[in-house]
């Protein structure tokens, strides 16, 4: 009796993670559907660290920047910053740096 118990306690707990996982997947489903249409829309699906804002990607000497539109804060992914301080001498980062 106690193997058939066993088993029904092995059924039970494989079917729970089952459903976990498929919940799992469909929460993912669901954000990448949410940033593919934002990407679409030209918009950002991220938020602003600081006061969770949207963020707004711009171009800045050929690198795309994000703005966030309610606080205004710059955000730069990694490279970025590097990018804009190797441009010419006389772009916007050198001179403001030189003051």
């Amino acid at each position: 009796m106690s193997k058939s118990f066993d088993d029904r306690r092995k059924g039970l707990e494989e079917e729970y993670f089952h459903r976990k996982n498929k919940e799992a997947i469909e929460k993912l489903r669901e954000k990448m559907k949410i940033a593919e249409q934002a990407k679409a829309a030209g918009t950002s699906s991220m938020r602003c660290p600081r006061c969770n804002g949207t963020l707004k990607p711009s171009t800045v000497e050929e690198v795309e920047i994000d703005t966030c539109e309610n606080c205004g804060g710059v955000w730069l992914d990694s490279g970025e910053l590097e990018r804009l301080t190797k441009q010419e001498s006389s772009g916007w980062f050198s001179r403001l740096l030189n003051k």
